[in-house]
C-alpha cells in the first residue's frame, strides 16, 4: 500500500514539475469571437467606449458599439479595456537566455561586416522569457542580432510558436549597423589604477564608419553590374536596402553620430531608423526633414550627457511627438528582460504624451517602423486579431492585469514559470 501511495505521489509531483515547463502554442481559431462591452483603445489615438470587437479566422471583422455578435462566442468584457498587442521594436529575446552563461547566448557572430547573418534562424521559441512578456500584453518582437559593426538582419516574430518558422511574422525587416561611439571619454586604468596608453576613440570610430560607407559604395557598384562574375553574399544581403524593401537600423546616441546617420540617407537614399537616439530631441526637426524614425531603447535611464536634465529621457518622447517624428518606445533592460515595455510608455505619458499617444508608441508607431502596420498595431477590421484584454490601464503597473490575449485570433496561455512558482509558494505558506 505504501508503495502505491508513493508511486501516485511521485506521478503527481512529476506532473507538477512538467507543468512548469509546458505551455503549448494555441490551436488556430475555430469559432468567431466577440469581445463585448469594453473600452477599446484602437491604437491610432481613438478610444471607443462600450464597444465590441469581433474576429474570425484570425482577423478582426468588426469594431464598434454596433458590431454584430450573431453566430459568435460572446465574451463579456464589462469594465475592461481592450488594446492592440504590444510590440517590442528591438530585442534579443530568444537569442540570449542567461547573460552570464555563454551556452545560452546566440546573438553574435565573428567578423565586423555580417549583413548576411539572419537573427531569425537562431530564435529560440522555447525561451522561458517569452512566457513572462505575454502577461504584460507583449505579443510581437523584432529580434535583432548583436555584435560587429554591421550585425545582420532582424525579423519580427509573434510570441506563440513551435519553432522559428512558425514564429516568423515578417522576416528580414532591416539591416543593423552599430555605429562606433564618437564620445571621447577618458580611459581609466585597470586594477593598478594608472592611466592606459592614450588613444583617440573618435578617430578610430570615424575610420570604422568610413569603412562602412566604402562597403555600401562597393555594394552599390556591385548592384549596378548587369552580370556578376562571382556572387558576393554580403553585397547581395544589402540589396533590399537600395530598393527600400528593407530599412537600415543605425544604433547610435549622441548628436554627432546621428548627423552621420543623416549622411547615410543623403548619400545612399536608405530608409533609416535610429535605435537608441538618446539625444534625438536636440535635432528632432532635422530628423523630421529627413524622414528618419526613432526607436527609444530605454526611458528608465540616466541621460548620456552630464549637463542634460535628469528627467530628459522621460521628456524625449513628447518632444519627438511635437516635432512630428515617427518614434517607438522600447525596453532593452537586461535585468527586467523587456517586460516593462508598457510601463516605459506609461512614464512617457506622465511627461508630456497623452495616454493614447504613449500607447501608439508601442503599437501602431512600432508597426509602422517595422513595416507591419498593414497587419497589426491597431484594432481595425482586416488586421490580425492581436488583442489584449486588461482589467485596467495597460500602461499602469498597478492596473495592468491581462486576463486574455489573442495572437492571430488564437487565445494564448498566459501562464509562465514565475507565476507557477508564485502559486506554489503562496500555497505552501498559506498566503492564498
Amino acid at each position: 500500500m505504501k508503495k502505491i501511495i508513493f508511486y501516485i505521489s511521485s506521478l503527481f509531483i512529476t506532473a507538477n514539475v512538467a507543468a512548469q515547463e509546458t505551455m503549448l502554442p494555441a490551436l488556430p481559431q475555430k469559432e468567431t469571437i466577440a469581445l463585448t462591452n469594453a473600452t477599446v483603445h484602437v491604437g491610432n489615438g481613438q478610444v471607443v467606449n462600450n464597444a465590441t470587437v469581433v474576429f474570425k479566422n484570425g482577423k478582426i471583422t468588426e469594431v464598434g458599439a454596433g458590431a454584430s455578435t450573431a453566430g459568435a462566442k460572446v465574451i463579456d468584457c464589462s469594465g475592461k479595456h481592450i488594446y492592440p498587442g504590444l510590440i517590442l521594436t528591438a530585442s534579443q529575446l530568444g537569442l540570449i537566455e542567461v547573460n552570464s552563461i555563454r551556452a545560452t547566448i546566440d546573438a553574435t557572430e565573428i567578423g565586423e561586416m555580417n549583413p548576411s547573418i539572419r537573427s531569425i534562424v537562431a530564435y529560440n521559441t522555447d525561451s522561458k522569457i517569452i512566457n513572462t512578456l505575454r502577461p504584460n500584453g507583449i505579443l510581437l518582437a523584432n529580434i535583432i542580432p548583436a555584435g560587429a559593426v554591421i550585425s545582420g538582419s532582424s525579423s519580427v516574430v509573434q510570441l506563440d510558436a513551435w519553432n522559428w518558422e512558425d514564429a516568423a511574422y515578417k522576416t528580414d525587416v532591416g539591416i543593423h549597423f552599430r555605429m562606433p561611439s564618437l564620445l571621447n571619454r577618458p580611459r581609466r586604468g585597470g586594477f593598478g589604477g594608472g592611466p592606459q596608453t592614450p588613444s583617440d576613440p573618435v578617430k578610430t570610430g570615424l575610420e570604422q564608419i568610413e569603412k562602412v560607407k566604402t562597403f555600401f559604395r562597393e555594394a552599390k557598384a556591385y548592384m549596378a553590374e548587369a552580370k556578376h562574375e562571382n556572387t558576393n553574399l554580403k553585397f547581395e544581403a544589402v540589396k533590399n536596402l537600395f530598393d527600400k524593401k528593407q530599412k537600415l537600423f543605425i544604433h547610435c546616441n549622441i548628436v554627432k553620430e546621428m548627423l552621420i546617420a543623416i549622411d547615410f540617407v543623403k548619400e545612399f537614399g536608405f530608409d533609416v531608423v535610429l535605435v537608441g537616439a538618446v539625444d534625438s530631441w536636440q535635432i528632432a526637426d532635422l530628423l523630421k526633414q529627413n524622414n528618419i524614425a526613432v526607436i527609444l531603447n530605454q526611458l528608465h535611464d540616466l541621460p548620456v550627457m552630464m549637463d542634460d536634465d535628469i528627467d530628459q529621457p522621460f521628456k524625449t518622447p513628447a518632444m519627438l511627438q511635437r516635432a512630428g517624428v515617427l518614434f517607438a518606445i522600447n525596453d532593452d533592460d537586461a535585468n527586467s528582460r523587456y517586460r516593462n515595455l508598457p510601463f516605459n510608455a506609461g512614464t512617457a505619458s506622465a511627461y508630456g504624451l497623452t495616454k493614447e499617444e504613449a500607447l501608439s508608441a508601442i503599437t501602431l508607431n512600432a508597426a509602422n517602423i517595422l513595416g507591419i502596420a498593414d497587419k497589426t498595431g491597431s484594432i481595425e477590421p482586416g488586421k490580425d486579431a492581436n488583442i489584449v484584454v486588461s482589467e485596467g490601464d495597460i500602461l499602469d503597473m498597478r492596473t495592468n492585469i491581462v486576463t486574455q490575449a489573442y495572437i492571430q485570433g488564437r487565445q494564448i496561455d498566459l501562464n509562465n514559470k514565475q507565476k507557477q512558482l508564485a502559486d506554489k509558494y503562496e500555497t505552501k505558506y498559506g498566503i492564498k
